[in-house]
């Protein structure tokens, strides 16, 4: 099982008084020192944490696997192609949003995306698609070429009585698996609401960023991950 650190917030406090620091490759360092196998980073329209500098210095600098997540446009192709992240997971953006609020839509996307996917693919880019926990989603996934998804783990979260969405998500991830797609997941993941997720074989890697880099204000960076990393591979 795979942890994959978010680090977006840390670049989000940087750009909070358009300071060089905290920086967000410092933070990828300690991430990976803590034990992290991976790091995601979300490169927006609007640039409000993450920019091109950081992506190309993180290219360079990242030991382990970096994931670019990205809304399927034009520009973000450009960029990801001159980047050659490990992976990209196709997320959708809404303008002034505080945080991605659902999974993309496959079965009411208005645009192409078999051949967006496919030339990332062409590339030697692999690509995910992050989507809600819904079964319409796989088969669609599926015709688009994705090869992993990241099941949106948000409802879940928020629900008082995480029983039933925990069997959706469950199913979810055994069709996917089934056919042939690597199941990760994430959003609103923390040290607590993890652990029934843990027991979904399926699911082979989390990406998560708030609750770390929270915890890590308390106790470091490289602990907050390590405490993260050693729960998800205890389990």
């Amino acid at each position: 099982m795979e942890l994959s650190v978010n680090i977006d917030h840390v670049a989000t406090v940087r750009e909070a008084r358009k300071e060089k620091f905290p920086d967000p490759i410092h933070a990828a360092l300690e991430s990976e020192l803590g034990g992290a196998d991976g790091i995601t980073v979300h490169l927006r329209g609007d640039r409000r944490h993450i920019n091109e500098r950081d992506l190309a210095l993180l290219r360079k600098t990242v030991q382990t696997e970096l994931n670019l997540e990205m809304a399927a446009t034009e520009e973000m192709a450009r960029v990801a192609v001159e980047a050659m992240p490990d992976r990209v997971t196709l997320v959708p953006e809404a303008s002034g949003e505080v945080t991605t609020q659902g999974g993309l839509d496959l079965v009411n996307v208005k645009s192409d995306l078999e051949p967006y996917i496919s030339g990332l693919k062409r590339k030697g880019i692999r690509v995910g698609i992050f989507i809600d926990p819904d079964m319409a989603h796989i088969k669609e996934a599926l015709k688009l070429g994705a090869e992993s998804i990241e099941i949106n783990t948000n409802e879940y979260t928020k629900a008082k009585d995480k029983k039933e969405e925990t069997l959706r998500i469950s199913s979810v991830a055994r069709t996917a698996k089934r056919d042939g797609l690597i199941v990760h997941a994430g959003h609103g993941i923390d040290y607590r609401n993890i652990l029934p997720l843990l027991r979904i074989p399926e699911i082979t890697g989390y990406s998560i960023g708030f609750a770390i880099i929270a915890r890590a204000l308390f106790v470091g960076l490289r602990q907050a991950v390590g405490e993260m990393n050693t729960i998800i591979k205890g389990a």
